[in-house]
């Protein structure tokens, strides 16, 4: 019976694979954004691929390591949360909430709630907005060691999800299949600083630890080595780096993304502008320049995603940005999104 149940999950999960995308792969951009715990391991491991693997061997200092979300031992009145950014909003359907190789250690129950909400929200909008999230799966008992498939009924598009789990444990990976669509507020959004979208990093005060050409790559990055790194600064001054961007706009959001750097992370950053649609490397240098302050002195964390919006300065269109990190550290991605000048 085992042995059919089994077959049956392999048999629809590639059903459901072949017509219906993955809105919560990493792959496909999506983060793992916020979690009430990780202490035995990360939350970005629910959108990995596949389903995970046991290493008998394999400990840490905080225990057995875990290839899923795994929370502690909850001594107290609640339960667990993960909240997940999907890669692109969506209709979903299907929900795969996989207990891979979690047998003592998995929760009993799960429930699954979602948003719709501008798609690069800040923390603060996704704690605060609790009468927005619609619980589009009840409480619903888990297996071990399992796939746990379930039907979804809502035919609306939504952005983030908020994975709970009762009363706390692990989880190896969470797939979402849906359809992928396209906020009609942001559809004529681009980043202006991608290197898909024709960004050029120019020039920088140091790269000594990792290029600047990777703060603009597409994606997220894969460890520090894919990021702008600096070395550390033993004198007085800050680091910098210049942008240009595609197409010369009026940034509306900026993300600044610390992901992996955690010791090594800038203490605060700020984002200047301007619009010279001839400059080159060189002269885009010289003290002639007519930089504007966008971004304002603001502190950052450490591996986490910055989002941008209401400390902007109204400047204008711009040619070219300046990213400047006090005093030193690294910087994953950097994204400025805006729309095209017609």
């Amino acid at each position: 019976m085992v042995l059919l149940e089994n077959h049956f999950i392999e048999v629809m999960t590639k059903k459901t694979k072949q017509t219906l995308t993955d809105l919560a792969s990493e792959a496909n951009g999506s983060r793992a954004l916020l979690a009430s715990d990780e202490f035995f391991a990360p939350k970005e491991n629910l959108l990995k691929a596949g389903r995970g693997e046991f290493i008998p061997e394999k400990y840490t200092d905080h225990g057995k390591w875990m290839d899923g979300w795994e929370t502690r031992r909850k001594r107290s009145e609640g339960h667990d949360w993960c909240i997940i950014r999907l890669g692109n909003p969506g209709i979903i359907k299907e929900l795969d909430i996989d207990t891979n190789h979690f047998v003592g250690n998995y929760p009993s129950y799960a429930s699954v709630d979602a948003c719709q909400l501008p798609y690069y929200s800040s923390f603060e909008g996704l704690t605060d907005l609790e009468h927005d999230w619609i619980e589009i799966l009840p409480k619903s008992e888990l297996s071990s060691d399992s796939q746990n498939l379930f039907t979804i009924e809502f035919d609306r598009q939504f952005t983030h999800l908020r994975l709970n789990i009762y009363p706390d444990g692990g989880v190896a990976r969470l797939k979402v299949f849906g359809h992928e669509e396209h906020l009609d507020s942001e559809k004529d959004w681009f980043d202006a600083a991608a290197a898909e979208n024709g960004g050029q990093a120019l020039a920088c005060s140091d790269m000594h630890f990792g290029d600047m050409q990777n703060i603009i790559k597409s994606g997220t990055a894969i460890d520090m080595s894919d990021g702008w790194e600096t070395k550390r600064r033993r004198g007085s001054g800050h680091d910098w780096l210049i942008l240009k961007l595609g197409s010369p706009c009026k940034a509306e959001l900026i993300l600044v993304d610390t992901l992996h750097f955690k010791g090594n992370f800038p203490d605060s950053c700020s984002i200047e502008g301007c619009f010279e649609p001839n400059a080159n490397s060189e002269s885009i240098l010289l003290d002639n320049v007519a930089w504007m302050e966008i971004l304002p002195k603001n502190k950052l964390k450490s591996h986490t995603e910055h989002i941008f919006n209401i400390e902007l300065k109204n400047s204008g269109q711009c040619t070219h940005l300046r990213l400047n990190i006090f005093p030193d550290g690294g910087v994953s991605r950097l994204r400025i999104f805006g729309r095209p000048i017609t």
